[in-house]
Order: C-alpha cells, then sequence, then structure tokens
C-alpha cells in the first residue's frame, strides 16, 4: 500500500498531461522520491522506484515475516504470542481473542495474522496447552472462532522458554513496551516444532524432527560424539530420507501414507504423507479414479482422533497393484524439498540441521552458563547481607545509633562498628550495604535466633558451592538438563514415522488398463476410438504401444484415442520397458530377389516415435512371417517354396527354439535362397525361458527379478512364497511382482509342500509353553496356528530340519540347569490346528533357537536341491542303457543336427546349399 500512496502523490504533483503543477521544481526532481530522475519536471523513473521500494519490502518480509531466527527458533509473531500470554499467564486459560488483543500491543498487524500464527503454533504441542476445538491437521478443519477456545502455556514452555534475567529487550514498534530481542530457549525448538514461510524471493521449510531423538542428538553434541538427525512427521506414515541432505536446499524427502489391505476388496489408509489432509488425499484418489489410473468403487473417511480411510475397490481389481498405483497416481506419495534458512544477524543463513543442531546446544550452553552466573551472584549477595546481618545485630552494632544525632553519624557509626568484622565477609562493604542495615526492624533484631541465621548461611554456602560447581562441570549439567527434559516430556513422544528405502514404482506397471486398443490395418490407425474395428488388449492412457509393418519397421508410440502409425501394420501391442519375457520370431526377405531371413529377438529399450529396420536394410524388403510370444514360446512353422525345375521337396519345418534370442538389429540365419510361397505356424512350443528368479528385499519388503536383496528361488507354475507373520500366522502369496507383504512378516521363503514348521509358542489359556509342528496347507487367506487367547504369542519357529531350542529355567522358582530340546524329537508331525505338546511343566525365564529359522537360498543349492532323487522316483527310474548298443538313426540325426547347429553359419542357409541341388535330411 506504500508504494500505491507514494505513486499516488507523485502523479498528483507530476500533473499528468496538462503540464507540471505551479510551484513544483523544474531543476534537479523531488530529491528524496525514489526513481525521480534529475531534470525531469516531475516525471520519475517505475524501475528506480522498483529498485528501491521493493528491495525494502522484501526485506521487511524476510526478516519481519515468514523466516525464523537462529537463536530461539521463531518467528516475529511467534515470539510476541508468547512473551504476551507469560505476561498474562497465572496458570489458568485465557481466551485466545484476549491473547490476541494483548498481543497486539507488541505487533504492527492484525488480529487475523495473529490468530492465525496462535492457533498453528498450538496445534504443534508442544509450547502451548490448548482447550477446545482448535481444529484437525489430519481432516484440515479449522479451529473455532478465538472466542471460543482458551490457551495457556505449557509446563514445557515454561521451563525452557522464558527467562527475564537472561532475556534482552527491545522496545516495541510503538515505543511503548519492551519486548524481547529473542527467547532465552534452552532447547533446538526450530527442529521439534518445524517452520514454513513464503517471503519475497525466499522460501523456507524446516522440517519437524522427534523430541526425543533431538535430546539424544544434543546430548551427542555435548559430549563430541556422531549423531544423525532425520524428519519425524506428526501424522506418521512412512518417509525415505536417503535423500534429505541434513534439510538443506536440493535435498528430497519421499512420504508416503501407510496403507493396509484389510481383505481381496478393502485398503485401510492409517495414517497419511506430512503436509496432506484426509480431504486433500481423498481427492487426489477421486481425481485418479476419474481418469482411470485405478479402479476404486467407493471411499469412506472416518477420520476422528486418528486417520482411517477405507477404499473399496472395484471387482476384479488387484490390491496390490492399487496400492502401487495409489503411490504413484495420488497423494497417497509426495515429495518434500526442505530448504533450512534462518534469521542469523539480520541476513539470512542457509544451513543444514546439524549444524542447526550444534548452533542451538551452543546456545542453550551459554544460556546455562549464564543463568548459573547469575544464581551465583544472587547466591553470594544473600551470603554477603546475611553475614553482613549476622554481624550487625550479635556484636550489637545497631546499639552505637543511639549517639547519633544526624543521619550522616549514623551511617559512620554503623561503617565504624563492622569494620572489625568485615574480614569475614567476602567484599568490601558499601554504602548501599549499610543503608540496608538501617532498614531492618526492631521487632526482628528482638526475634533474630543465631542459630537459624547460622543454619541459613551454610545453607547458601552449600548452594553456592554448588552452583559452582555446576560452573565447572557445565557439560555435565547440560547433559542433565536434557535429561531431565526427556524424563519429564518424553513420555509418549516416540518416534511416529517409520524410516523405509523406497522402491521406484513404474507408473505404466501400475496403472489400470482402462482403455479397450483398436486397430484400423486398412487405413493405418489406433486408439481407444477405433471402437468398430479390429480389438488389440486392454491398456492404460499412459502405456507404449508396439508397431509392426510388412515393410519389416518397428515403431514404439503413446497410446492416443488416435493415432495413425503407417500403412502394412502387421502386429500391433501393448508394450512395456525391458521386458525380456516377450520374444518375437521374424522371417523376412532380403530384398525383393535376396535370400530369406529368420530371426528371435526381444524389444527391452527403443527412443519413442523412431522408427526401426528389423531387416538388413536392403530396399524392397518385407515380412514373410511374424508373431508376437508373451512367453518367450518357441515355435515349429512350415516353409513352403515356390516350385521350380529340380526342387523336389517343396516343403519342410523349421524349429525357432533352435536359434538363440539376439537384438533386434541383428540380420538372423540365413533360411533358404529359394524363393518361398508362404510360412505357416504348425506347432507351437513351450516357453523357453524357463522359470523366474525372484529376490525379496528386505529394506522395501518387496519382490523383485533384478538381484536386489535374498535369493528365494526360481519360481514357476503354482510356486509359491510362504510369509510366517509375528502374530503366529502364515500366508502363501503367488510369485507376483508387486505383491505387497504384512508388515509383521518375519520369515518370507519359497514354499516347499515338504518342508515342517516347528514353532514354540505362548498359550495364553493354559499358561504355558506348547510345542508343535506342522506342514503348511494350500490356502489363499492368513491361517493361524496357534490358539486365538488374546496372551498367545509365537516364541520361536524353524524350517530346518533338527530346531534345537535352549530353555532357561527361572531360578527363583527351581534350580533346573538350562536344557537343549530337539523339537523334531519332542513331537511329531500334526495338522496345523493342533494344540502341541506341553514344553515343560516348569517355570521358563528364556527361550533361545539354536538353529538358524531357515537356510537361506543359493542358485548353488538350489542346483543341488534339483539333482536330488526321491525314493518314489528310484522305482520309476528305467535301466540305464548298456555300452556298445547300436544307436537309432532317429538319435543319430538329432545328434548331428544338434552339432551342425552349434558350428553353422549364420550365413549357411538352413536348407537348399545351392540353387537346384536335391534337399537331403539324412533320413534315406
Amino acid at each position: 500500500m506504500a508504494m500505491n500512496d507514494e505513486q499516488e502523490g507523485l502523479e498528483e504533483r507530476s500533473g499528468g498531461e496538462e503540464g507540471p503543477v505551479e510551484g513544483a521544481p523544474q531543476e534537479g526532481g523531488d530529491r528524496g522520491v525514489p526513481g525521480l530522475a534529475p531534470g525531469s519536471g516531475g516525471a520519475f523513473s517505475v524501475s528506480g522506484m522498483y529498485r528501491s521500494w521493493f528491495l525494502d519490502y522484501a526485506s521487511y518480509v524476510i526478516l519481519e515475516r515468514a523466516v525464523p531466527a537462529l537463536y530461539d527458533g521463531l518467528k516475529p509473531v511467534q515470539r510476541r504470542i508468547l512473551h504476551a500470554m507469560k505476561e498474562l499467564d497465572d496458570g489458568r486459560y485465557n481466551k485466545v481473542a484476549n491473547i490476541i488483543g494483548h498481543t497486539m500491543q507488541y505487533h504492527p498487524h492484525g488480529d487475523a495474522s495473529i490468530g492465525d500464527a496462535l492457533v498453528q503454533l498450538g496445534q504443534k504441542d508442544l509450547v502451548i496447552d490448548c482447550q477446545g476445538n482448535w481444529g484437525n491437521t489430519l481432516t484440515g478443519d479449522s479451529a473455532a472462532a478465538p472466542r471460543y477456545i482458551e490457551a495457556r502455556l505449557s509446563k514445557f514452555a515454561k521451563d525452557v522458554v522464558f527467562n527475564p534475567k537472561t532475556t534482552e529487550w527491545q522496545l516495541s514498534y510503538d515505543g511503548r513496551n519492551k519486548e524481547p530481542i529473542f527467547l532465552p530457549v534452552k532447547f533446538p525448538l526450530l527442529l521439534a516444532q518445524g517452520a514454513e514461510g513464503i517471503a519475497v524471493g525466499l522460501s523456507c521449510k524446516v522440517l519437524p524432527h522427534n523430541f526425543n531423538e533431538l535430546i539424544d542428538a544434543s546430548i551427542a553434541v555435548l559430549r563430541r560424539r556422531s549423531f544423525d538427525l532425520v524428519p519425524d512427521f506428526p501424522t506418521g506414515g512412512l518417509a525415505d530420507v536417503s535423500n534429505y541432505n541434513e534439510g538443506e536446499r536440493g535435498g528430497r524427502v519421499r512420504c508416503r501414507a501407510r496403507i493396509r489391505k484389510e481383505d481381496a476388496k478393502t485398503l485401510v489408509i492409517t495414517e497419511i504423507p506430512f503436509g496432506t489432509t484426509t480431504t486433500s488425499l481423498i481427492e487426489s484418489i477421486i481425481k485418479a479414479n476419474e481418469k482411470g489410473k485405478i479402479r476404486v468403487r467407493h471411499i469412506e473417511d472416518n477420520t476422528a482422533e486418528n486417520a482411517e480411510i477405507l477404499i473399496h475397490l472395484a471387482a476384479g481389481v488387484s490390491p496390490d497393484t492399487t496400492i502401487d498405483a495409489l503411490f504413484a497416481f495420488t497423494d497417497c506419495e509426495v515429495s518434500i524439498a526442505p530448504n533450512a534458512v534462518v534469521i542469523e544477524n539480520d541476513k539470512p543463513r542457509f544451513v543444514g540441521v546439524k549444524e542447526l543442531l550444534r548452533i542451538s546446544t551452543e546456545n542453550t550452553l551459554r544460556l546455562l552458563k549464564l543463568e548459573l552466573e547469575i544464581r551465583l551472584e544472587e547466591l553470594e549477595a544473600q551470603w554477603h547481607f546475611s553475614s553482613l546481618e549476622r554481624i550487625f545485630i550479635e556484636k550489637k552494632v545497631y546499639r552505637k545509633i543511639e549517639e547519633a544525632e544526624t543521619w550522616e553519624e549514623v551511617l559512620s557509626f554503623i561503617d565504624k562498628g563492622l569494620k572489625p568484622h568485615i574480614k569475614e565477609l567476602r567484599r568490601p562493604v558499601t554504602e548501599e550495604d549499610i543503608l540496608r542495615l538501617t532498614e531492618i526492624r526492631i521487632k526482628r533484631i528482638s526475634k533474630y535466633d543465631s542459630f537459624k541465621a547460622d543454619e541459613h548461611i551454610r545453607g547458601l554456602e552449600d548452594q553456592i558451592a554448588e552452583v559452582k560447581d555446576k560452573l565447572a562441570h557445565l557439560v555435565d549439567h547440560a547433559v542433565e538438563h536434557f535429561k531431565e527434559l526427556k524424563k519429564k516430556y518424553g513420555a509418549g513422544r516416540e518416534r511416529r514415522t517409520e524410516l523405509r528405502t523406497f522402491d521406484t514404482i513404474v507408473a505404466t506397471k501400475v496403472a489400470v488398463a482402462n482403455r479397450k486398443l483398436y486397430v484400423d490395418k486398412a487405413e493405418g490407425f489406433m486408439g481407444w476410438s477405433l471402437r468398430n474395428h479390429e480389438f488389440v488388449d486392454e491398456c492404460s492412457d499412459i502405456d507404449d504401444i508396439i508397431v509392426f509393418r510388412e515393410n519389416g519397421t518397428m515403431l514404439v508410440t503413446k497410446v492416443a484415442d488416435k493415432k495413425f502409425i503407417g500403412k502394412g501394420v502387421l502386429h500391433v501391442g501393448v508394450w512395456k520397458k525391458n521386458d525380456e519375457r516377450t520374444i518375437y520370431h521374424l522371417v523376412y526377405q532380403d530384398g525383393p530377389k535376396g535370400a530369406y531371413y529368420m530371426k528371435r529377438f526381444a524389444v527391452t529399450g527403443i527412443t519413442r516415435d523412431k522408427e526401426y529396420d528389423l531387416t538388413s536394410g536392403a530396399p524392397g524388403s518385407k515380412v514373410e512371417y511374424f508373431s508376437a510370444n508373451p512367453d518367450g514360446a518357441a515355435e515349429v512353422v512350415q516353409v513352403t517354396l515356390r516350385p521350380r525345375p529340380n526342387l523336389r521337396k517343396t516343403k519342410f519345418d523349421v524349429d525357432f527354439s533352435q536359434l538363440s534370442v539376439k537384438g533386434r538389429g541383428s540380420k538372423g540365419n540365413l533360411l533358404t535362397r529359394y524363393m518361398v510361397q508362404k510360412v505357416v505356424l504348425k506347432e507351437r512350443g513351450g516357453s523357453t525361458l524357463g522359470a523366474i528368479p525372484i529376490w525379496f528385499d528386505e529394506t522395501v519388503r518387496r519382490l523383485n527379478d533384478t538381484g536386489h536383496g535374498r535369493y528365494l528361488g526360481r519360481f514357476s507354475g503354482d510356486d509359491r512364497i510362504l510369509a510366517i507373520m509375528r502374530d503366529g500366522s502364515y500366508q502363501l502369496f503367488p510369485f507376483v511382482l508387486s505383491t505387497h507383504f504384512p508388515d509383521n512378516a518375519v520369515t518370507v521363503v519359497k514354499w516347499d509342500p515338504k518342508a515342517v514348521v516347528s514353532a514354540v509358542y505362548w498359550e495364553g489359556e493354559k499358561q504355558q509353553f506348547q510345542v508343535k509342528r506342522f506342514l503348511v496347507e494350500p490356502s489363499r487367506e492368513p491361517m493361524s496356528f496357534i490358539t486365538d487367547h488374546p496372551e498367545s504369542r509365537l516364541a520361536a519357529h524353524s524350517l530346518v530340519g533338527h530346531p534345537r531350542v535352549r530353555v532357561s529355567f527361572d531360578k527363583r522358582s527351581s534350580d533346573r540347569p538350562d536344557e537343549e530340546v530337539d523339537l523334531e524329537a519332542f513331537i511329531a508331525v500334526k495338522g496345523v490346528k493342533a494344540l502341541g505338546n506341553r514344553l515343560t511343566p516348569f517355570k521358563v525365564k528364556d527361550l533361545e533357537l539354536l538353529d538358524p529359522v531357515f537356510i537361506p537360498m543359493t542358485p548353488e543349492l538350489e542346483e543341488v536341491q534339483g539333482m536330488l532323487i526321491s525314493d518314489e522316483e528310484i522305482g520309476n527310474m528305467e535301466a540305464p542303457e548298456e555300452e556298445g548298443l547300436e544307436e537309432s538313426p532317429v538319435k543319430q540325426f538329432k545328434r548331428q543336427q544338434a552339432i551342425q547347429e552349434v558350428e553353422r553359419s549364420p550365413e549357411d542357409p538352413l536348407i537348399g546349399y545351392e540353387p537346384g541341388k536335391q534337399i537331403t535330411l539324412g533320413l534315406d
């Protein structure tokens, strides 16, 4: 507004188009008006005005509004609020409207800014004790009107924020009152509460940290030990802080909601990411659902004290994939960019959270030292006057006053009477001391008790010695200060945000297939709007589409409602990046009269919208046969040659499994130099890719096929993954990479149907340890193998052959030595629901599993296990062939064919080495 007022004044003086105002200065311009050019006749420069006024405004906003101070971690409005609350403090709650009104005598802005700052400060639940409806940070609901809610300082704030004796004061904006320059905060308040503000050309974002962890880190600073600081958000959730960068610019913190599977059709969000509300989170889910990224049937918001959002999935939707999609397309995962900046000496300073904590701890140490020094001065002053008082009364110095006739004589007699005894004092006697002695009443002199006076002086001496000892051991005193804070206020402030390392979710892999893809091969168009043409597949609107044409070219492009992809389309399909299991088979003619080649290849990486030539590049090349095999299946095709003289056999079969999978740019193997009439599929074989090796990453608790984490084994067919939970249940999961394992899963291995699970558990009803051994029964739902009593719990479990348990007995009830129990010898294999046998009738102090829970799988161990032959297989084995027997013609041909396949050059044709030569298969 100041800029507008000044501008209006200048416009009035300039006179606009009618010329200068009479009497206005013509030479040299208006001095003191920013931007007014000399000799301009009242005209002014906007750039000059902007440069001066904007800089002043930006500096004011940065220093006085948006960025917290370094030493107390408070913005000016927050500091004034706390100071006003301290002045009003009488132990009872005050109306927020009253607090706002009292703060306005220090703050130059209106009640709205003070009220908002007060509510935000109260919602952080650290320095303000709130009463009434202060809003809900989970739902985003605002607080009630200031006249309805109340507040007072918390006990923590009274302990660590205020001390008038160590506070530096300044005049308020109108000069009528005094306010603190900084509050003497003896705690890293900025890091505990966090801070956020947007100024002109500068923003501040300090993330909140855990109360107890800050205290431990401060103690580590005092003890000169290393420490780490990571954020802890009041909303809980999960966080990946691997790129936190100590809260400085350039860092990133990824926050996720905590989502669990209630059942196959319901997901529950129990904790939300920092910076979001349940309302904004639900809105982002609804938008993603409307765009077709996820498929949700219904959403319920049951949030009250804790967050609870129920997401009901549509029929046939995978909950595991939906969880990934929620992270990829909604606010269930957000990325926060911290930017720790504070005000130091009226200048912004960018600083990391570790340095912030060190500065705060050093400031706390300085304040504690200052408090002790002030306390020492006070105690010594009390000791000095108490000693003077004792001398004045016990030595009858006061009686000499009776002889004095003037006030000067009174002071002189007291001074002379004290001189023989001042050797006992620790500092000289001043005139002020003598004046204080004259103020002692006769009643106090008459009732003076020497014994009590000596006790009081000795007590002061003890306190002085204690304070001096704390000053001599200042670091230990500061450590005790932090430990006392943790003891008094640390309960209930445990870490809420769980630290995880997040895996990167590929959006195209988790997007719901919400579109139906069609292709018009005649006109060369594809898209989801071509409903009257050939259906290709279901896809999402962010998928890539791969296109193969008759001329041997290939293209990968983004899906659209309708897009031209070229004439002569052979195949259209959904393409996934790094897909090594989809194998393409191709037979093409190299030029109009060239030879025919065949190849197997995979397309794992491309440049979008770039055309690739799959032939050798000769003009006029064309594709004779093409097929796409998502499972890498082999094919046997029948090749029919064009009849010609001296060509007696025109049909033969070719097996693609004999070719190795190569890159898309390879030329391929020479099929024949004869002209081919047609190539048709004769037989489709099984997959040539074999089983899939799977790893389990313990950090992110996800499956992968890229070699991260612990190797689980090779999976195919009906193989399953066994997860044993902490609550005494197990569940079998498919080997789908998007599977989400429960947080309480303690053992995740490949399921061996013949493996026996040995378990020791505490039976709640009988109050004793039970032992059982059982085979895992196939089930899609979780199966509990301990009793459902509330006190029942799993103590130990193992999947090895002879698990042993060491049992330590309670020496107070029996003198039995520790025992080792072989669980396999202890009990036979029973059913999952069996109760089991009692481990021991004696009171058990501790149980320790002596053998591993399972033997980690390795490729070498898996190969050995695959070579083992069971007793049933031995009975079915055929007798080995005796040496010296004649080999059958078929085996001879296959063996020769295998040798030829290995030794054949890619340029050698599979048939017809020379034109007109008879085809020979070697079976005559």
